[in-house]
């Protein structure tokens, strides 16, 4: 299964990020969450970006575009294999960065891609 980095993460039931996390473990899949509330989900502590985790296949961002700049080389350094930008997170920048290292860039939903089986 794809180790999975979600970036954004929290603690909060509400938002897509924490859905996620659980969907994302509910189907097999490792998780690493990396945002700046404190808490767990789906078992696994929430952690800064700060711990480059270099086993990652894919980041899944939920995080808006304004607010990704600062964690370029976060994003990047990780070396994943695909991003997944949700809806929101749609940035040509970072897109264009990662696909000049070779990451692949996917504008699409983590849960809907569950869902149908794309993931």
């Amino acid at each position: 299964m794809k180790k999975t980095l979600v970036l954004g993460a929290t603690p909060d039931s509400s938002r897509y990020a924490y859905l996620a996390s659980n969907k994302l473990v509910r189907h097999g899949h490792e998780i690493v969450n990396v945002g700046i509330k404190k808490g767990d989900v789906a078992g696994v502590p929430i952690e800064e970006a700060k711990e480059l985790h270099q086993d990652v296949d894919t980041v899944t961002l939920y995080i808006g575009t304004r607010n990704q700049p600062p964690l370029y080389d976060y994003i990047l350094g990780t070396n994943p294999k695909r991003i997944i930008f949700n809806p929101g997170t749609e940035n040509d920048e970072l897109e264009q960065m990662a696909r000049e290292r070779g990451i692949e860039t996917v504008e699409g939903c983590t849960l809907v891609m569950l869902s149908t089986g794309q993931y």
